[in-house]
């Protein structure tokens, strides 16, 4: 007798192929998940180390941790432009779709990035966050001046900010209007301000092939979603790819205020990431005024 039918006859099942599939994908997760971990916890401590040393070394390992994170986590990361080569710090403003967009980030720009309040409560998450000496704002009224106080004391101090100036993370589909009171302490004021440079990233290849409107829903991570779930259904899957479009540098001198500087970083940002979202190769933009939006169009800006 055939010995797979006799190890049928006494209760066992083989797994068909669309179960053997799930079972491998699952265990992609897992491997994932492990390794990740492997890899945070020694690194919290190298980290916790080169916070105490003077010097650099805190900000380099801090890239260099959400580069090999990103990695981990199964992405390869594909960059278009040229980060600012500039003596003068730099505020990087970036749409935001999913989580994933700070170890994309964090693995090719230098700077501390700017987060909401509510993420210093989340457990190891705000371990993370305080070792990279993440800025913490509530973007309530009142608070501003002082926000905006803390961020400037950052960038002259010589760090680059890597902040969302949408506010919140979308579904990737668009990008939402940016809020003006993030361009704060980048305002032309008695000192050099930073540069502004934008950033559009979209996540364009799921399974090695170009993502679309019904694939690309799987990277947004908005709403009531919570980390653990969003990971476990995108660690299940390979071939991802994340595209960073890093456009020309913008001087905050040459715009009448804050909202004629978001206006035009908006448009860079929506536009190179409307172009990516259509598998087409971007070239980064630069500082163009901004078009008139025809009736009914959607606001740029949020106060």
């Amino acid at each position: 007798m055939n010995p797979l039918l006799r190890v049928r006859e006494q209760g066992f099942e083989f797994p068909t192929l669309d179960e053997g599939h799930r079972l491998v994908r699952k265990a992609r997760a897992v491997r994932r998940l492990v390794v990740l971990m492997l890899w945070t916890l020694p690194a919290i401590l190298i980290q916790s180390v080169c916070l105490i040393l003077p010097g650099r070394a805190k900000i380099v390992f801090a890239q260099i941790y959400w580069a090999v994170f990103t990695r981990l986590l199964g992405f390869r990361v594909r960059v278009l432009g040229a980060i600012t080569a500039s003596t003068r710090p730099v505020v990087f403003v970036a749409n935001h779709s999913s989580w994933v967009d700070v170890p994309v980030l964090g693995g090719v720009l230098r700077g501390c990035f700017v987060a909401k309040s509510e993420i210093a409560g989340w457990p190891l998450v705000n371990v993370l966050a305080w070792l990279g000496r993440t800025v913490f704002v509530s973007r309530l009224r009142g608070t501003t001046a002082r926000e905006r106080d803390a961020m400037r004391a950052r960038l002259q101090s010589g760090d680059n900010l890597i902040l969302f100036p949408e506010g919140t993370s979308s579904d990737g589909t668009r990008v939402l209007p940016f809020r003006t009171s993030f361009f704060a302490a980048a305002e032309a004021s008695d000192t050099t301000p930073p540069l502004v440079q934008p950033v559009s990233v979209v996540y364009d290849l799921l399974g090695g092939l170009p993502t679309g409107r019904a694939s690309r829903p799987l990277f947004a991570w908005y709403g009531d979603m919570d980390i653990l779930t969003h990971f476990w259904r995108l660690g299940q899957h390979c071939g991802l790819r994340a595209t960073v479009l890093l456009h020309a540098p913008l001087d905050p001198t040459q715009f009448t205020n804050r909202k004629a500087l978001a206006q035009v970083s908006w448009q860079a940002v929506a536009d190179g990431a409307a172009t990516l979202r259509q598998n087409r190769l971007p070239r980064p933009v630069g500082a163009v005024q901004p078009a008139p939006h025809p009736p009914g169009a959607e606001p740029a800006l949020a106060p």
